[in-house]
């Protein structure tokens, strides 16, 4: 999730009890308590990425089957997000947060005992529900406890400091969690603190609710999580189907079709989860754009940098944490550098096509570095793209909240998330496509070269091998090409993913110039409405 000011999604809350008096000691509470299961949130997001090939050696599952691990939760977790924060609104923050808790905690425990992989994205789903809840309410708790914006800013710098260590350390503790103890224990350990939560929300969180709460658009968001679902159902359905498929053709039209459905039903309502109106504006664009390439391009690679670190330099989980954190560290350093560059410059949305150009040039560099095997050069190209993603992680936030009037934050910021949330689940299912397909091509490639046949490359085999589950990949290789498919595998993986690396950050830079063109006709505009005036 990151260190960003997405507090905003409870931005139109109003303060419902102006009596109420909240002593500084309880608004500590209340304020630890909320920040705390914001960053359970962030560390549940970001914690799985380095227990993927251990829960697929597990399972023996396939490639697909571990994308399905991060979609499942990242597809309810952004189809969720507008309309329980309706809920929230409508019917109470607090009884939102609570049940929460318990969605969460359940779902927890069903992802630690699964019995197949299966079952385990199952409940990953519910999951995603349950961070949704959570999410939206925990947000809108805040901000009508804290409405001075004296206390509003310090409460908010609060909770994004707890938000930026949650996402730090959270390769590193997965890495832990994942080795030391098993991957099953990285969703079991959320009883405890859930239960902690459950029982500091009841004491700390006083109800509220916006009496101006206007009716959940469940139909809006229901066409929208299903159509968004087909699309990533296609995109990683298409690595055994094929893309010219019967079902991978069924499922994109699905997809197109309900989001279309979506459009026009958003269109006609007037309690729409999202207020379309919003996207005439070039300069709301641009920031929803800088939202989308961050988390395509960025966010993105906090799920597949430990999957590289551990496939193609065979790493334990431990040390793959431990790899994760010149990315994690550097985006840190990132806000730092974007305040730098704001001031210098004309607002966020001027800030944006620099942090994109900077992930832009640290993918490619580090695409470029990949062939190498060299992890120094590839921990100088995480760098870089850390670095421009702590410079986007609070800039694309405070872009899209500049584009509307106060009222109205409330809307823009769920689209924000919303936007945030589906880019980094389409990307994970667009950059595997390509991580699959290029991958197989080298090493096709590197068994013809070798002189053998290649039959050795069958969907299972590749499955099994983007999965991390090498071993279990090499024993279906015929003995006689077995040790060299040693190394030829992890070589055409790290093929493979620096191929997925260009794609990230040749849209970057597209999305960078997208930005910048759109920023350059809101300036034209507004001179030429001041010319008339």
């Amino acid at each position: 999730m990151g260190n960003e000011r997405s507090i905003e999604a409870a931005g139109e809350a109003v303060v419902e009890d102006p009596g109420l008096d909240i002593e500084p000691r309880s608004a500590g509470f209340l304020l630890a308590t909320a920040s705390a299961t914001c960053a359970l949130i962030s560390l549940d997001t970001n914690i799985v990425a380095v227990s993927l090939p251990s829960i697929a050696r597990s399972f023996h599952a396939g490639f697909a089957d571990v994308e399905w691990v991060v979609s499942a939760y990242m597809v309810s977790f952004a189809s969720c997000l507008l309309p329980m924060g309706g809920l929230a609104d409508r019917y109470g923050r607090k009884k939102m947060l609570v049940p929460g808790l318990l969605v969460f905690a359940l779902a927890s425990l069903g992802c630690g005992l699964a019995p197949s992989v299966t079952s385990l994205n199952i409940f990953r789903a519910v999951k995603g529900v349950g961070a949704a809840m959570l999410l939206t309410a925990a947000l809108a708790v805040i901000a009508n406890a804290f409405p001075g914006p004296r206390e509003r800013a310090r409460a908010w710098a609060i909770w994004g400091m707890t938000m930026g260590i949650s996402t730090t350390v959270a390769p590193l503790v997965g890495g832990v969690i994942t080795q030391w103890v098993g991957w099953r224990w990285i969703f079991l350990l959320n009883l405890p603190v859930c239960a902690v939560l459950v029982f500091c929300a009841q004491r700390a969180v006083t109800e509220s609710r916006n009496p101006h709460a206007q009716r959940v658009d469940f139909a809006g968001s229901l066409l929208f999580g299903i159509g968004l679902a087909s699309g990533i159902w296609a995109l990683i359905g298409a690595q055994d189907n094929g893309w010219y498929s019967v079902a991978t053709g069924s499922r994109f039209a699905a997809c197109v079709l309900l989001i279309g459905c979506f459009i026009a039903v958003e269109k006609r309502l007037a309690h729409a989860v999202i207020d379309l109106s919003l996207f005439s504006q070039a300069r709301f664009v641009a920031a929803v754009l800088g939202m989308f390439g961050y988390a395509a391009c960025a966010q993105v690679m906090m799920t597949f940098l430990p999957l590289y670190l551990q496939n193609a330099f065979e790493w334990t989980p431990v040390r793959a944490g431990v790899g994760m954190l010149p990315f994690a560290l550097s985006m840190i350093v990132g806000p730092y550098l974007g305040a730098r560059i704001g001031r210098r410059l004309d607002g966020a949305t001027s800030t944006l096509p620099v942090g994109l150009c900077l992930v832009g040039a640290g993918n490619l560099l580090t695409a470029a570095v990949v062939p190498s095997g060299e992890y120094g050069w590839v921990a100088l190209g995480m760098i870089v793209t850390g670095l421009g993603a702590g410079v986007l992680n609070g800039d694309t936030q405070k872009a899209i909240m500049a584009c509307v009037p106060s009222h109205r934050t409330g809307m823009a910021s769920g689209i924000s998330t919303t936007t945030r949330f589906t880019a980094i689940v389409t990307s994970v299912g667009v950059l595997g496509a390509v991580l699959a397909t290029r991958t197989r091509a080298a090493i096709d490639a590197a068994i013809a070269s070798h002189g053998s046949a290649n039959a050795s490359t069958d969907p299972q085999f590749m499955s099994n091998l983007l999965a991390g589950d090498l071993g279990h990949a090499l024993a279906r290789v015929a003995p006689d090409i077995r040790l060299a498919m040693a190394s030829i595998a992890p070589a055409g993986f790290a093929t493979g993913f620096a191929a997925a690396l260009d794609v990230a950050g040749c849209l970057a830079l597209a999305v960078a110039t997208l930005i910048w063109l759109l920023a350059g006709r809101n300036r034209a505009s507004a001179r030429s409405n001041a010319l008339r005036l």
